[in-house]
Formats: structure tokens, C-alpha cells, sequence
């Protein structure tokens, strides 16, 4: 046996004895799960293409925060241990050959079993060369009045400096020779294919859509940019850069901190390349070249096959196409919420004097939440509205009707968070409008991130009684994603959330800190301890004969104090269940740790968003809903809240949620104890398919919903 392999073999003892999974590898098996959508044959070719590109755009962003990341430790010489023991290098080696690994699945399965099914449903992605005369004729007009003119090579020799090639963008290096230069010196000239023109140049026929990549029309017409000199070698490519950065925020926000955003949004653009996808067998003189410029090896290149294409986000031009809109799946219409049957017929400011509301988006829709704040911006009797935001849509109703309330005279108090991660530059945008317009913006607190969703509206009734509208949830204030993500919130205007949302908003708009919130939990503050001691209440239960469980739904989980606080609960008897779509760092099933804890992941056709916490506590459960995850990051370094539901009937509402993901064997991957994940059998049960079954809950339902 070689030292290689002696090495590996340790390597991968090592990852298997620790009592926790590595969080970057953990989130390459959650890629891979959303890669499996685009397997399912009985989904469109439009719809599989969708999830497909979605684990393009995922590993992009993978590579670019988590693997920039990492190479924050090696570049700067700091010590880093990852969760299975592994050193910065041996996991940068590991790291680096997994995702290798994904990448190769993934265009294996693009050539094999999607690219031959194009043809039949209406499309197929051209050659240049297997154009007809008439079309090559069109293809090569476009270029030279749209595409010619927007194209600057840019050569680096000895009288000019390396440029700066942009992050995720298709990029020529074409390798020249001067012929009548003595020494016939190489020199490689750098192109970056424009991208604010269509990744495909369409050409239409009776039956059949073309699309012409927009590269090898450029490839194809180079030479117009290189008159009178040799090219001896074309090579396409594209990279990933570090875009992994900490704000720290200074004391004037007005000024210095929004020029720290600015110019660390720039270094994005400029960051360490951690990542080269390049065409299959490049110019060898240009990849020792980019080796040696960006301090890379071969870990870090990916080949493309020539069968296979670079960047497959742009098929999203492909299934956006208005011609294939009838042949791509639609989602239901939204139903009314449970609690609110008289949606579009009642005023809701009148309704929810009377009861609360719990929203389950995209099931319900978010048009209740869009409703308030409209009618709250232009309602005389509205003193103000407070509000958290982490992202909004483009064309966003939230911040128009924001704009409106400040124009009409209201006080508007917004927490725009412009760290919120690759929506910086559109947040900032936003935020300056509403600030220009009146509105007290806030724009991030310390050097924390405010990822909790909050609002709150001041109304002042003819009676002069002031009533406070509270909305707190799980999910951004986006109206574009409501209709695809799964998030869940709650409508109200009891006096005790109303309260502990005044407070709130106090700590983050002033400088107050209040002794105790009633049906808050918050971090940086406690949220950690709070979690962690509902555990070891359950646990104790366990202990003392007491029937006990635990089932919490999240994106994402890896903080250890909470993972080891659900395997001292384990130990005690107590069942766990654990609903994590994402990356999950605890291991489940270890006999004598986590024999106790069981894992899911559910992915489909929804992004399941939502996060739920629920205790059995002694038989009167607790259940907490909000925005965070159970990440060092939510406890330690962000603004988040959970909120206790303590309507008996909402409470139920959301145990049958957690009921219903429990039960649902069509999207459900079963995680087993090395981190591996398994597709849920069916088992002889009926198909059960909580992206279908949602629409068709009854309070009769609910009402009959249980744990144990």
C-alpha cells in the first residue's frame, strides 16, 4: 500500500471517528440533493433544467464564501481545525477534491441525460459550425454591430500590467504570436465575454428554438480582435474569487461605514481566486502562466468537457423563454389562511383586533402582510411604522409603500440590513431612497448582522385607543420569494408581543437593554442558553420517567454547544427529530452518543425556509418560530428572535406542520450516521407530498395534529 493511500485511509478515519460532520462537506451532499431534482423524470425538461442551474448558482456561491473562507486561514497563515480534526491544507486537499467530484457529476449528467433531451421539447443549444449558411451569416452581423464593439482584449507581456478579470464571468485567454518579432515571444490577451448582453443568441424556426451560445460566437469571429498575428491557442474559462468578508463597523454609520461596505464590495470583485473552471486541454504556457499570477494548482482547476458548457446559470434565459412558459410547472393558487377565511373581504386591521393569524407561505400568500403595511402607509390614523429588512424584491411593494408612509407624513423607522450577503449593493440602493424620503434608516447594528423579520405598526383608533399591528416570521420581506420558499409568520396585536417587539426595536434602533422579553427569545443576547436549557428540561423529563421529545426544523445546523446539549438529551431517552434542509454537523444514530437523534432533509419543489422549535414539555408544548438557525453565526454574531406561539390553535397549526414534514416520503432524504444521505422509502405507505398536501389542511386537521 502507497503512502497516498495510507494517508486517505487515515484521512477518512479521522472524518469518521469525530462525534461531528464537517459543515462544508456536509453542504456538498445538500448540492447534491438538489442535483437529484433535475433526475426526476417525471418533471418537465424545463423544471429539471431549473434545479440544475440552481446547483450552479449554489456551488458558485459555495466556492466564493465557504472555500474563500478557508483560504482566509492558509493565505494568512491562521490555524484552523474543521469540525472533523483536519488541518487548513489536508481539508483544503479534501475540500477542493469533493467538490471536483460534484462538478464532474454534474456535467457528466448535463452531456448524458439532459443536453439529448433538448431536441424534443422544442430546443437545442448550437454549434456555431452546424449552422445553416443564412443563420451563420445572422450569428456573425450580430457580432460585428452588438458584440464586436463591447470586446477590449487585454494583453499581459512586459509593458503591461496583469488585469483584473472579473468574478464569475466567461473569460478568453487567447495565447498570440508575433511573426516578425525575432525572439517569437507568446503573449496571452484576456477578453471578458460582456454580460449584459443574452448568454444565447436565439434563432427561431417553425418547431425548433436555437440557441447560440454567446462564446462561441465571440470564438468563433476572434480573430477580427487580432489582425496580423497568430493565434496559437483559444482557451475559455472562468473563475471563482474570495467574496468572504467581516464588516466591521465604525462609529460614524453615516459616513465611514457605508464607504467600508463600498469599498469591500470592490474587493469582492478583486478578491483570491479560489476556483478555475477552464475548457478540457487549455494552452499549457497560459495555465503555468495563471498558476503562478493567482498562486493556484491543479486542486483548484476544473476541466470542462468540450461535450459539457461553462456556467450553466445562463440556461436560465433557456427556461425563462416565453414560448415554453405553458410546458414549465405552475404552483397552485394560494389558499386562505386557516384563521382568516374572510381574506379579501374583511378589513384585516378590524380582523386581527379579534384573533391572530399564522401565515405558511407559499400556501398562504403574502398578500396579507403586502395589505397591512399598504393600508398602513396611507391610513390617517397610523402613527408609524418600525420594520427589519434583509431583502426585498426588485420592483418591491415594501419599500414603495414605505416611501409612501414617509411622504404622508408618518414616522417610518427602517433596519436596512446592507450586509445582507450578495444583496449588499441593491440594499444600499434602497435604503438611500428611503432615507432621502424621510424614513430613519438604520443601516446594520455593530458588527452584527440583523437577520430578524419583524414589523410593527402604530395605529391610533377613533376612540383614541392605540393599537399596535405586530408581524413577526421566518422569511424576508420579498414579495418575488414568498412564492417559492417556505416560511412561516404570525399577525397579531396582543399587548405581549407588541411589547416585546417595542422593546426590541429599542435595543436596535438605541441603546436600551431590557431585563427580559415574555415571548421573545434573542441573539447575540440569549439565545443559545434559552435552547439549550429547553433541552436539558426535556432531558430531565426523560430522566425522571416523563414522556419527552424534541423536534426542530432549520436550514442549517452546526453550533456544537446545541449539538452536544441534544446528545447529553439523547443519551437520557429523549426522541429527537431534526428537520434540516441544508448542511447538518451533528451525526445521528451513533450508538452510545445520538442513538436517539434522527436527521431529514427535505428538498423539492419548494425551499423549505421555515424554522421551527418545538418541546414537549412535559405534555404542554413550547413552540418557538423565527429566523434563526442553529449556526454559531445566528447565536453569536447576528440579530435574530425567535417568538413563543401561545395561541392554543396556532400552536396546533404549527405542531402539523412539523407532523406533515415528519410524514412526507416523496421529498425526504433520510441522513445516516457517516453523513451520507438516503432517499425515504415508501415502505408500503401512500405517496405523501408535503408541497401538495399543504394546500389541502382543515382546521379539522390541524386540530387532530400530535408528536407523540
Amino acid at each position: 500500500m502507497d503512502e497516498l493511500q495510507i494517508s486517505t485511509d487515515k484521512i477518512a478515519q479521522q472524518i469518521y471517528e469525530s462525534n461531528y460532520i464537517s459543515r462544508d462537506l456536509s453542504w456538498l451532499k445538500f448540492n447534491y440533493r438538489v442535483l437529484e431534482q433535475a433526475k426526476h423524470i417525471d418533471r418537465t425538461i424545463f423544471d429539471r433544467l431549473k434545479f440544475f442551474s440552481i446547483t450552479a448558482s449554489n456551488l458558485d456561491e459555495f466556492c466564493t464564501i465557504r472555500l474563500g473562507s478557508l483560504y482566509n486561514y492558509l493565505d494568512y497563515n491562521k490555524e484552523r481545525f474543521d469540525y472533523n480534526g483536519l488541518r487548513e491544507e489536508p481539508f483544503r486537499k479534501l475540500l477542493l477534491a469533493e467538490t471536483k467530484k460534484f462538478f464532474n457529476d454534474q456535467n457528466d449528467y448535463y452531456v448524458n441525460n439532459l443536453k439529448p433531451l433538448f431536441p424534443q421539447n422544442g430546443f437545442v443549444i448550437s454549434e456555431y459550425k452546424s449552422l445553416s449558411p443564412e443563420n451563420t451569416q445572422r450569428v456573425n452581423e450580430y457580432f460585428n454591430h452588438t458584440i464586436y464593439p463591447m470586446l477590449t482584449p487585454m494583453v499581459f507581456d512586459n509593458y503591461h500590467t496583469f488585469p483584473v478579470l472579473m468574478n464569475n464571468r466567461l473569460l478568453f485567454g487567447v495565447v498570440t504570436k508575433n511573426t516578425t518579432d525575432l525572439q517569437n515571444q507568446q503573449r496571452v490577451s484576456f477578453i471578458q465575454v460582456p454580460q449584459n448582453l443574452p448568454r444565447f443568441y436565439e434563432l427561431a424556426t417553425e418547431d425548433t428554438i436555437e440557441f447560440v451560445p454567446i462564446e462561441e460566437i465571440i470564438r468563433n469571429n476572434i480573430h477580427h480582435l487580432f489582425r496580423n498575428i497568430e493565434i496559437t491557442g483559444i482557451n475559455l474559462f472562468r473563475i471563482n474569487r474570495n467574496g468572504d468578508f467581516t464588516l466591521e463597523e465604525s462609529e460614524d454609520i453615516e459616513s465611514n461605514f457605508l464607504e467600508d461596505l463600498k469599498r469591500k464590495l470592490k474587493t469582492r470583485r478583486s478578491g483570491r481566486v479560489v476556483r478555475m473552471d477552464v475548457e478540457e486541454n487549455p494552452d499549457p504556457w497560459m495555465m503555468r502562466l495563471l498558476k503562478i499570477q493567482w498562486d493556484l494548482d491543479e486542486h483548484n482547476i476544473f476541466y470542462v468537457p468540450k461535450e459539457s458548457m461553462l456556467e450553466f446559470n445562463g440556461l436560465m434565459q433557456i427556461i425563462g423563454h416565453k414560448e415554453f412558459k405553458s410546458k414549465r410547472s405552475q404552483p397552485p393558487a394560494p389558499i386562505k389562511p386557516l384563521n382568516f377565511p374572510e381574506q379579501g373581504s374583511r378589513d384585516l386591521f378590524e380582523v386581527l383586533k379579534e384573533r391572530d393569524i399564522l401565515l405558511h407561505h407559499p400556501y398562504n400568500s403574502m398578500e396579507p402582510v403586502l395589505e397591512l403595511l399598504e393600508k398602513a402607509a396611507d391610513d390617517p390614523h397610523v402613527l408609524s411604522i418600525k420594520i427589519t429588512i434583509y431583502r426585498v424584491a426588485k420592483e418591491s411593494r415594501v419599500t414603495a409603500a414605505l416611501l409612501r408612509a414617509a411622504e404622508n407624513g408618518k414616522h417610518v423607522a427602517v433596519l436596512f440590513e446592507v450586509k445582507a450577503r450578495f444583496d449588499e449593493e441593491n440594499n444600499l440602493r434602497e435604503a438611500q431612497r428611503l432615507q432621502k424620503a424621510g424614513c430613519f434608516v438604520i443601516y446594520g447594528v455593530s458588527s452584527l448582522k440583523t437577520h430578524t423579520k419583524l414589523l410593527l405598526i402604530v395605529r391610533k383608533e377613533e376612540d383614541d385607543k392605540v393599537y399596535r399591528y405586530v408581524h413577526l416570521s421566518s422569511g424576508n420581506y420579498n414579495e418575488s420569494t414568498s412564492r417559492l420558499y417556505v416560511d412561516i409568520g404570525l399577525l397579531t396585536t396582543k399587548e405581549v408581543y407588541a411589547n416585546d417587539v417595542s422593546e426590541f426595536f429599542n435595543v436596535i434602533t438605541g441603546h436600551s437593554q431590557p431585563s427580559t422579553y415574555r415571548n421573545l427569545i434573542t441573539s447575540p443576547r440569549d439565545m443559545r442558553i434559552q435552547l439549550c436549557n429547553l433541552v436539558k428540561r426535556e432531558a430531565e423529563n426523560a430522566r425522571n420517567g416523563i414522556r419527552s421529545s424534541i423536534v426542530i426544523k432549520l436550514n442549517s445546523f452546526q453550533d456544537k454547544e446545541l449539538i452536544d446539549e441534544l446528545y447529553l438529551a439523547s443519551q437520557a431517552g429523549v426522541q429527537v427529530k431534526l428537520i434540516v434542509r441544508g448542511m447538518c454537523c451533528l451525526r445521528p444514530g451513533r450508538f452510545g452518543l445520538s442513538e436517539n437523534i434522527e436527521v431529514i432533509s427535505i428538498v423539492g419543489e419548494y425551499l423549505e425556509h421555515s424554522r421551527i422549535y418545538y418541546f414537549h414539555n412535559a405534555g404542554n408544548p413550547k413552540v418557538y418560530i423565527g429566523s434563526a438557525d442553529a449556526m454559531v453565526r445566528s447565536f453569536d454574531r447576528r440579530i435574530e428572535s425567535l417568538f413563543l406561539l401561545d395561541d392554543d390553535f396556532l400552536k396546533k397549526q404549527a405542531i402539523n406542520n412539523l407532523r406533515y414534514n415528519l410524514k412526507d416520503n416523496i421529498n425526504s432524504y433520510i441522513m445516516k450516521e457517516d453523513g451520507s444521505y438516503v432517499i425515504k422509502e415508501l415502505n408500503g405507505e401512500a405517496p405523501f407530498n408535503i408541497h401538495k398536501e399543504f394546500y389541502h389542511v382543515t382546521r379539522e386537521i390541524v386540530m387532530d395534529a400530535s408528536l407523540l
